[in-house]
């Protein structure tokens, strides 16, 4: 279980003149979420055939390397998805995702323990173009919605500092830049493999593109200060244990698995455009 802590308002603060009581009450200001562990795991075989026909021992490492490198991307290629679902798939055993940490609608169901009906500061922004612009997204309308959201997320030097875009999304931003010629790519997110352009002073990427795992019709104005991937230390896409031998089958098995889960400490921080 992982924990995280979350700040309300304290309502101690107040204005006072001369002698005035002030208050001394304890006041709930502190809530710790929590978050399940959840697990992953690919399994890598090899056949007593295949070990043969691999003869020499250069070409069973190659084999079993190739393999490994095989499910390592597997396995990474389902906790990408996972970071981006409501965590309910898989029976309830995928990673809490951006789809229920960021929610389009952010006043119901209960996240890492706490219920967003009951308790407003753990509810995060949103801004939906067909309701507040009466409208469809589009190049002419996405930078009023963008500036409207970013506005929302922001408590004075607290703002988001990442926005994961869609295909659509992206080419509404990019083509209101267009005109402008507006690009300031950062370097270290573009060292990491992203394409990258600015609104503020936050990194716009488009997590789309060929199997891509963002919403179709989805903006996440991210603030990373609150929001956090969170594997475990002593599983994190890891071999587990050793090689084993199957009791009925010639073929030997090695398992890769990871351990975590996406975490929040500050919601209201989180904003989520959509149409």
């Amino acid at each position: 279980m992982c924990q995280e802590l979350s700040f309300s308002s304290n309502t101690n603060a107040m204005y006072y003149s001369g002698y005035e009581v002030l208050r001394i009450d304890p006041q709930d200001v502190i809530s710790a979420s929590q978050w399940d562990i959840k697990q992953a795991a690919c399994a890598v075989s090899i056949s007593g055939l295949e070990t043969i026909q691999n003869s020499g021992n250069e070409q069973i490492i190659d084999l079993v390397d190739a393999r490994m490198e095989v499910a390592e991307s597997s396995i990474e290629n389902l906790i990408s998805t996972g970071v981006y679902s409501d965590g309910t798939g898989s029976g309830g055993k995928q990673v809490t995702g951006l789809q229920s940490i960021v929610a389009n609608a952010p006043t119901t169901g209960t996240v890492g323990g706490i219920n967003r009906a009951n308790y407003a500061f753990w509810r995060n922004q949103t801004y939906d173009f067909s309701v507040t612009a009466g409208a469809s997204a589009s190049a002419t309308n996405i930078q009023v919605g963008f500036n409207t959201l970013w506005a929302s997320c922001t408590r004075g030097s607290d703002t988001p500092d990442l926005i994961l875009v869609d295909n659509v999304f992206w080419g509404f931003y990019l083509a209101s830049l267009q005109t402008n010629q507006r690009f300031t790519g950062d370097g270290e997110m573009a060292n990491l493999g992203f394409t990258t352009i600015k609104f503020m002073m936050a990194d716009v990427v488009l997590d789309g593109g060929i199997g891509g795992d963002a919403p179709t019709n989805t903006a996440y104005f991210l603030n990373s200060k609150y929001l956090f991937f969170r594997p475990h230390r002593e599983r994190n896409f890891v071999p587990l244990g050793d090689e084993r031998m199957s009791t009925n089958q010639d073929a030997v098995v090695r398992l890769i698995g990871w351990a975590g889960n996406m975490t929040c400490s500050g919601a209201r921080f989180q904003g989520v455009a959509i149409e």
